[in-house]
């Protein structure tokens, strides 16, 4: 079951790489930006000490260091502020950015905490050329889902929908790598929540990732990086 995920993970999200991406190579320091989704993914089981450990075991001899830089609540502004400290003073060559969930949610009952569709775009665009400027490569993810049920029965799905693509215009516009957690997660719910649930299937709450989720997740950016 693990490798037909694999290999449906990997089919599925190579193309949306940068085709003139390098491989992994030594040294490689790779800074994982985000909200609370990261930084539970530094747990024992979370996505960025699955993606750890992969590497350390694959590619033992290029000594890849690992770094979390997930803070509960963050949106897109946030990440601006903290981006030299926790960055760009890190001197990482790759940036995966996994952002978008807040700057949707945080809005639902109040605009004014959420992030406008013009500040999401432009402060990732701002993120992405600062990043590039000290010299990193950068994969920009996708917001994934705020509820399980199928595409279009969660209230913030239109939302999401439309920052997702704000993402992948942003990649594109950037040069930068796309890993369209998005659409992952809504073709792995579609075929794997059956019972239309609102949970339980990649998240633990709707947002926050269970053990399933984790692996999927790490599986999903590793298509992307790890080529």
């Amino acid at each position: 079951m693990r490798m037909a995920l694999m290999a449906a993970v990997t089919l599925g999200f190579a193309l949306t790489a940068n085709a003139e991406t390098p491989a992994l190579k030594k040294g490689e320091r790779i800074v994982f930006l985000g909200d609370s989704i990261t930084q539970g993914g530094v747990a024992p089981k979370g996505y960025v000490t699955v993606i750890k450990n992969t590497l350390a075991e694959k590619h033992k001899d290029l000594g890849i260091e690992i770094i979390g830089a997930g803070i509960s609540g963050n949106k897109v502004p946030d990440l601006q502020k903290r981006l030299e400290k926790d960055v760009l003073a890190k001197k990482p060559t790759l940036v995966i950015i996994y952002i978008g969930i807040n700057d949707v949610w945080h809005g639902e009952r109040n605009a004014a905490n959420g992030t406008s569709k013009e500040k999401f775009e432009s402060g990732l665009k701002e993120i992405i050329g600062k990043i590039k400027d000290a010299g990193a490569r950068v994969v920009v993810c996708t917001p994934s889902v705020i509820g399980e049920k199928k595409a279009g029965a969660n209230s913030l799905d239109s939302k999401l929908d439309e920052y997702s693509e704000i993402s992948r215009k942003v990649a594109m516009d950037t040069k930068s790598d796309l890993c369209d957690l998005r659409k992952a997660f809504l073709d792995h719910l579609a075929k794997n929540n059956e019972s239309n649930k609102e949970s339980s299937i990649l998240t633990s709450d709707r947002v926050h990732l269970n053990e399933a989720g984790n692996k999927f997740v790490a599986e999903t950016i590793l298509a992307t990086i790890d080529k």
